[in-house]
């Protein structure tokens, strides 16, 4: 809204966050930042095997030339029965919509807006997503013969992220997903704000993910060093 021409200031009011080296919440990422903790770690091996990709000659085809990066912990595990997901359509949803679920309900307590009520629910609250990568889909679609769901559809497309979180919280404000590369999660704070500003929300959620879950895109980034 304007106010005597100026733009009204917006306020940040609850925050949810899963940061490498087990930072899931607020105070825990802000302890990591603090004490200048090194959260790079090796590849973990249920992601995929390193040893198969990694060449220290940078160019190598089909090669990583590093064995290291930032990984969040225990991304396969999720509360489906919380969110009232069948446990078949839980385990097609990429591991990212998972996350996001759990924290937007993170960030929704900790703005002390614990809604529990269906019809306290429904608010004119936007989601705006940032999200580059979506290796989950790719893998499903690597096997062809197991896509026997939809559910494969909707648990891989980027566009649902952000869909699956208003839907969860019967959220009717604008819901997107925007990909802006390395400025995804930036940008999606951006457009909430100008929504805010626009009048379009009285409450938005801005989030951002990014989950490495193969190598083929360090594959491709160590192809120019």
């Amino acid at each position: 809204m304007k106010e005597t021409g100026k733009l009204e200031p917006i306020a940040i009011i609850g925050i949810g966050c899963r940061f490498p080296g087990g930072a899931n919440d607020p105070e825990s990422f802000w302890k990591l930042m603090r004490d200048e903790i090194d959260t790079i770690s090796g590849v973990p091996p249920d992601r995929f095997n390193i040893d198969a990709y990694y060449d220290s000659k940078p160019a190598t085809p089909g090669k990583i030339i590093t064995r290291y990066g930032g990984f969040l912990d225990d991304v396969d595990k999720f509360d489906a029965y919380f969110f009232g997901v069948s446990p078949r359509e839980a385990r097609l949803m990429d591991p990212q919509q998972r996350v996001l679920l759990e924290v937007a309900w993170e960030a929704i307590e900790d703005a002390g807006l614990v809604l529990e009520k269906p019809a306290d629910r429904r608010s004119l609250t936007g989601v705006f997503v940032g999200m580059q990568t979506n290796d989950y889909e790719d893998l499903m679609f690597k096997d062809t013969a197991g896509i026997d769901s939809v559910y494969v559809n909707t648990g891989g497309y980027r566009n649902v992220a952000a869909g699956r979180v208003s839907f969860a919280f019967d959220f009717r404000g604008p819901s997107v997903v925007v990909d802006a590369a390395c400025a995804s999660s930036l940008v999606s704070v951006h457009l909430a704000c100008q929504s805010l500003h626009a009048g379009e929300c009285d409450l938005a959620l801005a989030a951002g993910t990014n989950l490495v879950l193969q190598p083929d895109h360090g594959i491709a980034f160590s192809q120019g060093g």
